[in-house]
């Protein structure tokens, strides 16, 4: 995309730090974190939203693809910058954000997270995050993707045991609503963003394993590490990577 001029960007950001001023909406694109990452890199304020009603080469984690069909999902990328020390935690108060505006859309319902950023409802997959950050040029980007109206047998073959919809919401309204809480949740105080994500733990006590080991997991400690009490009366603490529940 052509460079953009910074002054432009600094003559519509908001007087008010918060998400969703501006927000740019396509109708297909190959994914919401590119086109935010070339807005910020451009000079997009904080709070820049990208929403897309359809990507093709939508990312999560671990280098996986995130599928949706059109339309029935919230495809959406956030600009947060500057970064500081209230960001410390951002990994964990991001899922708590998006349990809370999940809950919001669909009244009764009661999301978990799944370390390190997965949201469940009865067990399962709801809504994913991907966090792309370049600490350098103090800004991340928050990418969400969260199913809205997906039918199981809209989902790939190998997700429709494990993945679920609010069935609830366009993604316009859940785009709003999710900007909400991220206003709140980005810079809470660590102490409320460690409580929050303790109570929404939905490996705790749980035998679960990891590339290297095994063991039942003991929640996380206060850098969001998850502890994993292992054979042996030891505890280890993993930092990043996928654990998968040993049923």
């Amino acid at each position: 995309m052509p460079h953009a001029d910074r002054s432009f960007w600094g003559s519509i950001a908001p007087k008010k730090l918060r998400f969703g001023l501006p927000h740019r909406h396509f109708c297909v694109t190959d994914s919401t974190n590119a086109r935010a990452r070339e807005l910020v890199e451009a000079g997009a304020p904080h709070g820049t939203v990208v929403t897309a009603a359809e990507q093709t080469a939508g990312r999560g984690r671990q280098g996986r693809t995130w599928t949706a069909p059109p339309g029935k999902a919230l495809l959406y990328s956030a600009v947060l910058r500057p970064l500081d020390e209230r960001h410390l935690l951002l990994p964990l108060s991001v899922p708590i954000a998006v349990c809370e505006a999940a809950e919001a859309l669909a009244p009764g319902i009661e999301c978990a997270i799944k370390w390190p950023n997965d949201i469940w409802v009865d067990g399962r997959k709801l809504a994913g995050i991907l966090i792309e950050a370049k600490p350098q040029d103090s800004w991340a980007v928050i990418g969400v993707g969260l199913n809205l109206t997906i039918e199981p047998g809209e989902f790939p073959p190998d997700l429709r045991d494990t993945a679920i919809s609010l069935f609830a919401s366009t993604p316009l309204t859940a785009a709003e609503v999710v900007n909400r809480h991220l206003d709140h949740w980005v810079t809470a105080p660590s102490a409320d963003v460690l409580d929050a994500w303790r109570s929404r733990d939905a490996l705790r006590g749980r035998e679960v394993s990891w590339e290297d080991g095994s063991g039942i997991a003991d929640g996380i400690d206060d850098r969001g590490h998850l502890a994993v009490a292992v054979a042996g009366g030891d505890r280890v603490l993993l930092g990043a990577g996928d654990v998968h529940l040993r049923l």
